[in-house]
């Protein structure tokens, strides 16, 4: 993508970097901030020109009703260093339109790609010192949008904030994860925001995540929320089997996030000649391929995890162990092989996905 904007965009620079607080060698996610972030507000029918300022609080009034209704959505993206030195912020063309989807659903009005884009262009050209170099790392993005009407009818709002911010992270996932199947709570179901990034749907995990983390579990494998007997996804992130050669990963649908990573990995995968099955998957399949050894590997993949290896399932009571490849002969650790050799700048990007600040 070479989209290069020609909106003024007015810049506040912090009189002291914070950048010497941070310890690289420990960059867990929203630990650290970088110095800058890009707002820009909407009311009386248009938004206003962003700015970017120094990172700091925002003022709201008790009564924003994104405090109370839920009007709330965003975008978990990251941009790179690569070998040669250079900065890219990866698919945010892919991002900006899953935000429009997002605002859509939330009855939310959407900045322009001038706005989302170019304005995060320019934050993460402010910010570039903040781009860690090390292996596995980025600079992580959270652009997000709520409502700021200070009332507390039920309604649409009129006015809203959008803002980004920047956190420099390491690896989400340190080793391979525990899962269990959620045959009780839902994440999703037909009809409702389960597509989209909106903060109820994380909200509303966490209760049946703690309680899978209770029973010794790192994250759940979500189920439909009708008969709790197909998988959908892994925690945050989607998921992907390998059953008899073929990887496979379950279909979108309005239950289910349209992941970056995951289009990423399917691209990656078709390209390499890997087999590839955009389907259904029922929990009674992966029981019967986990007890007979046709599922041969599990992983979630998403922006903030990349991809985690998932090496025990817990279904209905009973564990499921899938051997975790250790010398990296897996379709899971050649595709994120291949996805950072372009992200990094290792490889040629044919496809146009890494756009360089």
């Amino acid at each position: 993508m070479n989209y290069i904007g020609d909106m003024r965009i007015p810049m506040r620079r912090v009189a002291h970097s914070r950048i010497r607080e941070v310890n690289w060698d420990q960059l867990e996610l929203g630990t650290y901030n970088s110095d800058h972030m890009l707002v820009c507000d909407y009311s009386e029918g248009r938004w206003f020109g962003p700015e970017i300022i120094p990172f700091g609080p925002f003022a709201l009034l008790p009564t924003t009703l994104a405090f109370h209704y839920g009007q709330t959505i965003f975008e978990g993206m990251k941009a790179f260093r690569t070998e040669d030195g250079r900065v890219q912020i990866f698919r945010a063309d892919k991002h900006y339109h899953r935000y429009l989807k997002s605002a859509e659903r939330l009855c939310m009005p959407a900045v322009s790609p001038e706005v989302f884009i170019e304005g995060m262009r320019r934050l993460v050209q402010l910010d570039k010192e903040w781009v860690p170099g090390g292996a596995g790392t980025a600079l992580y993005l959270r652009p997000f949008q709520i409502a700021t009407d200070s009332r507390l009818k039920l309604k649409i709002a009129d006015s809203y904030r959008f803002a980004i911010v920047c956190s420099p992270a390491g690896n989400y996932f340190a080793h391979p994860v525990r899962v269990k199947v959620e045959r009780e709570y839902a994440r999703a179901v037909r009809g409702g925001t389960g597509y989209a990034k909106c903060g109820g749907n994380y909200g509303g995990s966490l209760y049946p995540t703690q309680k899978a983390r209770e029973e010794g579990y790192d994250q759940v494998l979500w189920t439909d929320g009708v008969s709790h007997e197909y998988i959908e996804e892994s925690g945050m992130m989607n998921v992907f089997f390998v059953i008899d050669g073929v990887l496979v990963t379950p279909p979108l649908n309005d239950t289910t996030l349209d992941g970056v990573t995951r289009d990423s990995l399917l691209v990656l995968a078709s390209a390499a000649g890997i087999p590839v099955e955009e389907r259904s998957v029922s929990v009674e399949e992966l029981r019967e391929g986990l007890e007979h050894g046709r599922v041969k590997e599990a992983f979630g993949a998403g922006t903030a995890a990349v991809i985690s290896p998932i090496w025990q399932i817990g279904i209905d009571g009973r564990d499921y162990t899938i051997p975790v490849s250790r010398d990296g002969s897996s379709v899971g650790v050649e595709l994120k092989e291949m996805l950072d050799a372009i992200r990094y700048g290792r490889a040629d990007d044919p496809y146009g996905w890494n756009f360089y600040i």
